[in-house]
Formats: C-alpha cells, sequence, structure tokens
C-alpha cells in the first residue's frame, strides 16, 4: 500500500469515526400533525357587538383530550340573544397545547348561528372548521376572534 492510499484511508475512517458521534436525526425533525375534534356549545348576546362564552372539549387522534373554555367576539347588523351547538375540526397541529389561543375568521362574514352554517377560521398556519347550529336573531355576523382556552 502507498504512502498516499494509506493516507486517504486514514483520513477516510477519520472522518466516518466523527460522524458516528452527532446525535442521529430523522428525516422528519417534528412529529406529524395530528387531527383534533371541538365540540362546543355557546350561549351570547348581540346589540351590534356580539359577546359568547361557553364550554367544550377537544379530542386529537394522539389520544389526547381536554375540556375547554371559549369565548367569541365579533361584530355585525345583530341583535338578541341567541345559543350555538356545534363541532370544529382543527387541523395542522402537533399536540393538543396547540389548538388553545385566539383564532380570526379567514374569510368573509358569515353566520355561526344560523341554523346549518360553516365557517373556518385561523391561527396562524392552524385552522378550525366550524359548524354549528343555534337559535337566535343575528343577520351578518362577523367573528373577530374565537378564542379557546384549557378549563379551570
Amino acid at each position: 500500500m502507498s504512502k498516499r492510499t494509506f493516507g486517504l484511508t486514514a483520513a477516510m475512517v477519520l472522518c466516518a469515526g466523527a460522524l458516528t458521534g452527532l446525535p442521529a436525526m430523522s428525516a422528519h425533525a417534528a412529529k406529524a400533525p395530528v387531527k383534533c375534534h371541538l365540540t362546543y356549545s355557546l350561549s351570547g348576546w348581540s346589540a351590534i357587538y356580539q359577546h359568547a362564552e361557553g364550554h367544550g372539549s377537544v379530542t386529537c387522534d394522539n389520544g389526547q383530550a381536554s375540556a375547554v373554555t371559549i369565548s367569541m367576539h365579533g361584530g355585525g347588523l345583530t341583535a338578541g340573544k341567541f345559543h350555538v351547538s356545534g363541532r370544529g375540526d382543527i387541523s395542522n397541529v402537533y399536540g393538543i397545547s396547540d389548538v388553545y389561543g385566539s383564532y380570526a375568521q379567514a374569510g368573509a362574514s358569515a353566520g355561526v348561528v344560523r341554523s346549518g352554517t360553516a365557517q373556518v377560521l385561523s391561527k396562524g398556519t392552524t385552522s378550525i372548521a366550524l359548524s354549528g347550529t343555534g337559535e337566535g336573531i343575528n343577520l351578518g355576523v362577523a367573528i373577530d376572534a374565537f378564542k379557546i382556552e384549557p378549563a379551570r
């Protein structure tokens, strides 16, 4: 074996040895997203400004679950009291803690309290598709904030 071949072989062995000391990293640095589901019940009032509070539960496909409190604020041409029950599908989360926070409306004005309506709200890259049925008088409701917090 020549000196040159020996030198190249020694360099390759040293580099390979140095690489084995580094921590192994998977091709996916983060866990895969999970799907979470919200069931909720809200009651509130509106007189141009709308406010509602309620409760619900979140369950995720990874087995995590939590009772939650919900508050909603918005505006529009509204008047009266209302009650809404519904569900939501939450996407692009990696755990239940990603569900908590304030969501804003992603599209045009929609009424969440009219029977059979749906809308999509977002918080960064996380989105929640809400559907619900309710009773009350509300026209042209625009949700400014839909907040989900862990129940106390």
